[in-house]
């Protein structure tokens, strides 16, 4: 009788109110959540850097990074008598040695014939690190100098979430990329474009409404008409409206293999497939990569793009003293030879940590974990954000 009454319970539990419910519940929850780490009047803020960090984002020594504050173009000492930088600062000193940006030495923007590069970031699998991956690759390229661009094509939208806009409360009816790249009434891009708090750094946020790309699409293809049916040029028009105010456009893609997904291939100049080094994975990944492959040979008979400057796999949450994932490391780097980048994204507490506060791991006080935990963190941050500097770098044929 008792399992009866149980199995009749289970029986008058309708799915789709139970999941509404528990929708709405949790967003009131997350906002809450929201409200407590970042009151409604708070704004996000990049913290200072040491004079090692600031050098290294100039691409000059310390020393001479010293030499160059005490004549006046760095920030007054504290009561210690040490200096620290803030984003403004950096920039600052990059431009003075720079003689104003006429040199393009340190202020590293587009010159003459060098083209927008634009890297989607993609994986049909979620656990990636996918959005960890290109937040933090934004916001190196922005600390670096490059006028970069962050597009949240996740409906999701976690990325917009660790730059500080939270999709239920900040981001309203045709604010996303979907509004400039609708079927219907589409909005200039240059209207969607947010600043952030990052000098350098834009952001195109993402939230459900994308999910209508996806919608919409296969209606505007059964109407007919050229400019419907060309779903894939749709990102790569607008981006063009304003490519010339960015270097570096970087793309999160949704986790699945749709049309928002492929436009995004069909827009990128380079490709970055995130893939975390276990077998479940891997195998995953072989059964995306072939999809991927015949959807796109579709799309390029259609006339879309797909060659790339570069295409190459990023090992994410790595733990180097995982024998199995050192063993599926080697597995694919046989395979894929250079096509996998030569760094390592290590996984890390101090990574998943800062994720708690909706933050980054350029934005927390290093003093706020254990030291080695930082840094191990951070080097490895930087060894694969620096390696994706320069395959953009070579593409643009410099040093």
């Amino acid at each position: 009788m008792l399992q009866q009454k149980i199995q009749s319970q289970d029986a008058q539990e309708h799915l789709p109110t139970l999941l509404a419910a528990d929708a709405l519940e949790l967003a009131h929850q997350l906002q809450q959540h929201q409200k407590k780490i970042f009151p409604p009047q708070a704004q996000k803020q990049m913290r200072l850097f040491s004079p090692a960090e600031a050098a290294a984002f100039i691409g000059i020594g310390e020393g001479y990074l010293r030499q160059v504050a005490s004549e006046g173009h760095g920030p007054a000492p504290l009561s210690n008598g040490r200096r620290m930088y803030a984003v403004s600062d950096i920039e600052r000193i990059r431009r003075v040695l720079d003689d104003g940006g006429k040199s393009g030495k340190y202020v590293p923007h587009r010159r003459g014939d060098e083209k927008l590069q634009v890297l989607s970031v993609m994986n049909f699998k979620g656990g990636s690190a996918k959005t960890t991956t290109s937040a933090h690759l934004a916001q190196y390229l922005a600390l670096r100098g490059y006028r970069t661009l962050a597009i949240d094509l996740d409906p999701q939208a976690s990325l917009s979430a660790l730059f500080g806009h939270q999709p239920e409360l900040d981001v309203g009816e045709g604010e996303t990329l979907y509004g400039a790249i609708r079927y219907d009434a589409p909005r200039s891009i240059a209207d969607i474009v947010r600043s952030t708090y990052t000098a350098n750094l834009h952001l195109i946020p993402g939230n459900l409404e994308l999910m209508e790309f996806e919608h919409e699409t296969p209606k505007a293809m059964m109407t007919g008409g050229a400019a419907e049916t060309l779903f894939f040029a749709r990102i790569g028009d607008v981006l063009a409206d304003i490519e010339s105010f960015y270097d570096i456009v970087v793309i999160d893609c949704p986790p699945q293999l749709g049309f928002l997904t492929m436009s995004a291939l069909c827009a990128a100049t380079s490709v970055l497939i995130t893939v975390h080094p276990q077998m479940l994975d891997v195998m995953s990944m072989s059964q995306f990569l072939s999809m991927t492959s015949e959807l796109m040979s579709v799309v390029e008979k259609a006339g879309g793009r797909t060659s790339y400057d570069w295409m190459r796999y990023l090992g994410t949450r790595f733990e180097p003293n995982d024998g199995p994932q050192s063993q599926m490391t080697g597995f694919m780097r046989a395979i894929f030879g250079n096509r996998m980048l030569q760094n390592a994204m290590v996984k890390s507490t101090a990574i998943s940590d800062a994720g708690v506060t909706k933050q980054t791991l350029y934005e927390v006080e290093r003093s706020q974990f254990v030291r080695g935990t930082y840094d191990r963190a951070m080097d490895s941050l930087n060894l694969v954000n620096g390696e994706i500097e320069d395959l953009v770098r070579k593409v643009w044929g410099r040093k």
